[in-house]
């Protein structure tokens, strides 16, 4: 994984992302996506409650290939975050994001 930390803007909003060399590809952060999508007041409570709806709703598969990089937080220090490739965000946002629970 590329150590260089990028950001992504979206909206004048930030996604942390981070490329992958070997398979030459883009990982973004699913919380940064959430804010983005659903204007939350709670990004990280709403993707907590939307994991658990993937689940029950039979997207473990999808579940089980998120993966989780240290990306720099608003503090400044780096913190494991949830990410997901293109393909995986394209299929979480198949899912209804406003309702999460």
């Amino acid at each position: 994984m590329d150590k260089s930390d990028n950001i992504q803007l979206f909206e004048d909003k930030r996604i942390r992302t981070a490329w992958d060399e070997e398979k030459e590809e883009w990982y973004f952060s699913i919380v940064d996506v959430v804010a983005v999508l659903t204007d939350s007041e709670n990004p990280r409570r709403y993707w907590s409650d939307l994991k658990r709806k993937l689940k029950t709703e039979g997207a473990a598969q999808l579940y089980e290939k998120i993966v989780q990089l240290k990306m720099p937080s608003s503090d400044g220090k780096h913190y494991s975050t949830d990410v997901a490739d293109t393909q995986q965000i394209l299929r979480i946002r198949g899912f209804d994001l406003r309702s999460p629970a």
